[in-house]
């Protein structure tokens, strides 16, 4: 069987795993990036680039030409409960240099920073690969077997990471298990047309058991229909019509915008995982992104999280790949750099989704605006908390690093 070898593989080709070959190369490190399909277009990704990850793109040089690729634009945050409005988080006081969340499919932005690698002779991204196992040498990980349209072959390293997603290989052939959390809901995932005149800048539509969140990609709407867990077959024997109607209503548009949907293939059940792995290490191997924990699609900071892992994750691995000391206690301080940030999120997700999304759904009538959400209409100071949480999160990383 034939035989690459690297100083680092990483399994994964979503925003932690580019970024951090991005990183990587740019600082000398010779790195393969596996990304299994044949290009970055798939459809169930995140669509925000938040604050604190332009703070990152501006350190690195690269802010100027990504506010070149088309994207929108939001500063204020609302959620609508009928006709009523909510104003949630404001965006605008963030002391950064981009006070905002910019909206632009995530294809764009993996595109984006790979031909940035490319620059790089030390960044090899290897399309329509997949890991499929590690390479163990007495007890140490020692690469992956990886696999091709035309052959399987391996990969030698000094270091793998693992980045394959929620559902990573690796971290299940290495024999890294991880710690489902709370999920009560998931989201359909369908697109309606976009006229000229449509202009949303909203977090979400609630009303009635109801909700729905619409990202702008230019020319379509991408929607995410939430629902309780479990519900999608009760929806689709209700029928498409009353789902057509339903998703209308709430999001106050006219129901021919919505008739594109016109089959079940056209609504995917994407379902909701919020889990953590209990170690993100081994020898030889260190987890990132999804593959070391799954965060809930609320407020939109999963891939954000993703690429600040991958900083952090650069500002301690080129050191120690410059002294040659990839030991196990070099690669556990990833983990405990990155493990309490996104303790703290996931648990402010799941509060959110236990405590305030999930009564809402089960609400048959509607309601208005719950009593707290008012208070940020009534005190807009209050709308700056919620921004810096999911602008800026816990623990932003920024770069470190001697290129």
């Amino acid at each position: 069987m034939e035989t690459l070898s690297t100083r680092c593989v990483i399994a994964g080709g979503g925003p932690a795993g580019i970024m951090l070959g991005y990183l990587l190369a740019r600082a000398g490190i010779d790195v393969v990036v596996l990304e299994k399909w044949p290009d970055f277009f798939r459809d169930f990704r995140g669509d925000t680039i938040h604050p604190s990850t332009m703070e990152v793109l501006h350190e690195l040089g690269l802010l100027e030409d990504f506010l070149k690729l088309p994207h929108s634009e939001m500063t204020r945050m609302t959620v609508h409960f009928g006709g009523e409005v909510a104003t949630v988080a404001d965006l605008s006081h963030l002391k950064t240099r981009s006070p905002f969340v910019a909206f632009i499919p995530q294809w764009d932005f993996l595109t984006f920073i790979a031909s940035k690698g490319k620059t790089y002779p030390q960044f090899h991204l290897m399309m329509e690969t997949e890991a499929t196992d590690v390479i163990e040498r007495d007890g140490r990980i020692a690469g992956v077997r990886a696999k091709n349209k035309e052959r399987e072959f391996d990969i030698v390293a000094d270091l793998v990471v693992g980045a394959d997603g929620r559902r990573s290989t690796l971290r299940q052939k290495a024999g890294l298990t991880s710690e489902a959390l709370s999920a009560p809901i998931d989201v359909l995932w369908f697109r309606i047309g976009l006229s000229g005149e449509d202009k949303k800048q909203s977090l979400g539509y609630l009303d009635s058991g109801r909700a729905l969140v619409m990202l702008d990609r230019h020319d379509y709407w991408q929607c995410a229909y939430i629902i309780e867990k479990g519900a999608f077959e009760g929806i689709k024997a209700a029928g498409l019509p009353a789902f057509r109607r339903s998703v209308a209503k709430l999001a106050q548009i006219d129901e021919l915008a919505v008739a594109e949907v016109d089959s079940w293939e056209k609504v995917k059940l994407l379902s909701v995982t919020v889990d953590r792995a209990k170690e993100w290490a081994r020898d030889g191997l260190v987890l990132i992104g999804d593959s070391a924990h799954a965060m809930s699609p609320l407020g939109g900071v999963g891939i954000n999280y993703a690429i600040h892992d991958a900083v952090a994750a650069a500002n301690i691995l080129v050191p120690a790949f410059r002294k040659n000391d990839l030991s196990l206690s070099v690669l556990k301080k990833v983990q405990a750099r990155r493990e309490t940030p996104t303790r703290r999120m996931q648990s402010i997700q799941i509060f959110v989704q236990n405590k305030i999304l999930s009564p809402l759904l089960h609400e048959k009538a509607s309601a208005g605006i719950p009593w707290f959400m008012k208070l940020f209409n009534l005190f807009p100071l209050l709308q700056r908390i919620p921004a810096r949480v999911i602008g800026i999160g816990f623990q932003p990383e920024h770069i470190n690093i001697t290129f």
